[in-house]
């Protein structure tokens, strides 16, 4: 006998597979993909127990998802355990509803129901019950209490017999399901069924004629697509077992009801949210990274004049220590100059993550993100883009809906990431010394303004997707863990560093060479006369608008951002010490025509350009199309072109004032 345990992330059922298998367990990969399977032999017993990865529904959305629904579909299971979240009781009766669909016996793990009891709620396991047509059994897997009941039903003889027979949606639907005897031949009938109508392409059925007519008629019944009626009913149904079975007791106010009184109030949540995240801007591109910039820049120009001293006395060649000071600590110092300020914005967003705010600003913008044909499951790329674009965008496959999903991709890259702070921070500090802090945080704001009015734009005009349904599990406040923490913090400095380590000081090297030579190769020429000059000379007419002169550096530096973003600040850098720029990069000539206006323009063209190959990469991965990519490509330069245009602009007006 085999047993499937089947639930959402973070559910408790590993705990469950360990308590239910003891050490009787096989680990190994399932078949074509890297994700862990999990076997073991239920304790004195001879049933086989599966531990499927955490899901939340039968639909093939991601592999975690693909690998449970063809285990489920065609390897099969005698008898299913559903792990349900009590915590989060609607989010996991979605996937239960889908699981009662199957022919295999189903029995209900109610978990975590202590934690409910916390907040006042308990939830009736015998209403429960009744109401889906199965058993359920209250347990804490956690805790090791009530898993002999579990053990005791599944192995009860009249349980592996049971048949499903819950009736989930209205009777203009239920009546089209009646057709799935004669027209799904395979088992699983009226899962395969459900799935057919939802126009599911892995079921054949889905093209029949049949199907094709309820199809039809259940759309012109609701007037929208048969997937959002067939979702919108089950939550219907969801929300209808959950008002008869929970209960609620006194209690007192917990710390979070009281903190989320404030955090999720109406009319303070968004201006609270906009205080928080200039605040972290402030603490982190401000006053305190500032003042890291200045050591930083000291101890790097400190190493760049021993090491000139060094080479000279042991008679290097002037191109030799050029190369050495101005290309390769020049080019990598500029950027690990700014590690000190990326600690900081780190260690803000990690913190923001642990305690659970983070969590609550998907919930926040929900609303407002469904207005322009996105939801809260959004936010997640957003908000992991602070860090770097490229998992960002591989997070989108969390999304189920295509429309959404496609939307949230192209946009993900116009946040402000790790690798564009650099930039942000040279350029702020610089011409806005003063207000650094809140000129870096108009700019993320700016990037939420400009991904909310072009999801309007792509919404009317190109994917025309509907709203969709979002459910979001809020957590307990908790203090941050410092483990965590410095985990995470650690690990994306780490790559910011490798980056520096490996693809700036290749392009450092590269950018070196061609401002130093001619295309006789002859060194020592002004730096007007370079190889990279004659190339910056060629785009530089592109650019013209947003920086007010021909300025082939500061072009070539824009180009060097689809490498890394990094590269723009490093290529600069590189440029101005191989122009004899010793003042720093805006003294020297090549860069001394930026102001106030053009400074910012360029800084909105970085921040809204194509982003790096990296992140190109992850684009085509989860667009699924090279024309999708490169018209996302496309879309994303000419909006930060006319953006920067218009700032540059509307900033030249303001100076002429």
């Amino acid at each position: 006998m085999k047993v499937a345990l089947v639930g959402n992330q973070n559910c408790g059922k590993t705990t469950l597979f360990n308590l239910l298998t003891g050490s009787n367990q096989k680990i190994g990969n399932w078949p074509g993909v890297t994700i862990e399977r999990k076997e073991g032999e239920l304790i004195h017993s001879n049933i086989t127990v599966v531990d499927l990865p955490g899901i939340y529904s039968l639909s093939p959305y991601t592999s975690e998802e693909i690998v449970s629904r063809d285990f489920l579909l065609n390897e099969g299971a005698d008898l299913i355990i559903n792990i349900v979240d009590a915590t989060s009781l609607e989010r996991s009766l979605y996937l239960t509803s889908q699981l009662l669909e199957l022919d295999a016996p189903v029995v209900v793990a109610l978990n975590m129901a202590d934690l409910l009891e916390k907040k006042g709620i308990v939830i009736d396991a015998e209403i429960l019950s009744k109401e889906l047509g199965v058993p359920v059994v209250t347990i804490s897997a956690l805790k090791n209490t009530g898993v002999d009941k579990l053990v005791e039903i599944l192995t009860d003889k009249k349980t592996q017999k049971k048949k499903n027979n819950i009736k989930i949606f209205p009777k203009n639907i239920e009546n089209e399901l009646k057709n799935a005897e004669n027209i799904v031949k395979s088992e699983n009938k009226r899962f395969v069924f459900v799935k057919a109508l939802e126009g599911d392409e892995l079921f054949n059925e889905s093209k029949n004629k049949e199907v094709t007519r309820s199809r039809e008629i259940i759309e012109k019944l609701y007037g929208y697509d048969i997937e959002q009626v067939i979702a919108n009913e089950r939550y219907n149904k969801i929300v209808e077992i959950r008002d008869k079975c929970l209960k609620k007791i006194s209690k007192k106010q917990t710390v979070t009801d009281k903190l989320d009184k404030v955090f999720l109030n109406k009319w303070f949540a968004i201006p609270i949210f906009v205080l928080i995240m200039t605040g972290v801007y402030l603490l982190s591109v401000g006053v305190v990274g500032n003042y890291t910039i200045e050591l930083m820049e000291s101890f790097i120009t400190l190493v760049s004049e021993w090491v000139t001293t060094g080479l000279e006395n042991l008679g290097a060649s002037a191109w030799s220590i050029s190369l050495l000071v101005d290309g390769v600590i020049a080019g990598v110092g500029a950027v690990l100059a700014f590690v000190p300020q990326l600690i900081i914005m780190f260690l803000c967003i990690s913190l923001l993550e642990t305690t659970g705010y983070m969590s609550r600003i998907s919930f926040i913008f929900d609303k407002l993100f469904r207005s322009f044909g996105l939801s809260g499951k959004s936010l997640v790329p957003f908000i992991v883009g602070s860090g770097c674009s490229v998992p960002a965008i591989m997070t989108c496959r969390t999304i189920e809906d295509e429309k959404e999903k496609q939307m949230t991709v192209m946009l993900t890259p116009f946040i402000p990431c790790s690798a564009k702070l650099p930039i942000i921070a040279l350029f702020a500090g610089f011409f806005f010394p003063n207000n650094s802090g809140l000129v870096s945080a108009s700019l993320y704001f700016f990037a939420i303004v400009v991904i909310v009015l072009l999801a309007l734009f792509l919404k009317r005009f190109v994917f025309k997707s509907q709203n969709n349904s979002f459910i979001s599990e809020l957590p307990e406040y908790k203090a941050p863990s410092v483990k965590y923490v410095s985990k995470d913090v650690f690990d994306k400095t780490r790559d910011f560093i490798s980056r520096a380590g490996t693809i700036i000081l290749f392009c450092s090297v590269i950018i070196w060479f061609l401002s130093s030579f001619s295309l006789k190769f002859e060194y020592g020429i002004p730096i007007e006369n370079s190889i990279l000059a004659g190339i910056g000379k060629l785009f530089s007419w592109f650019f013209y608008p947003m920086l007010g002169e021909l300025n082939w550096a500061a072009s070539v530096s824009a180009i060097q951002g689809l490498i890394a973003k990094e590269q723009v600040v490093s290529s600069m850098t590189v440029i101005s010490g191989v122009a004899g720029g010793e003042a720093g990069i805006f003294s020297s000539a090549v860069f001394a025509g930026f102001n106030p206006a053009s400074a910012y323009a360029f800084m909105v063209f970085n921040l809204f350009s194509a982003p790096c190959f990296g992140a190109i990469g992850a684009m085509r991965s989860e667009l699924g199309s090279a024309k999708k990519t490169w018209l996302a490509v496309l879309l994303q330069t000419a909006v930060a072109w006319v953006m920067a245009c218009l700032v540059f602009g509307v900033g030249s007006l303001f100076l002429m004032g």
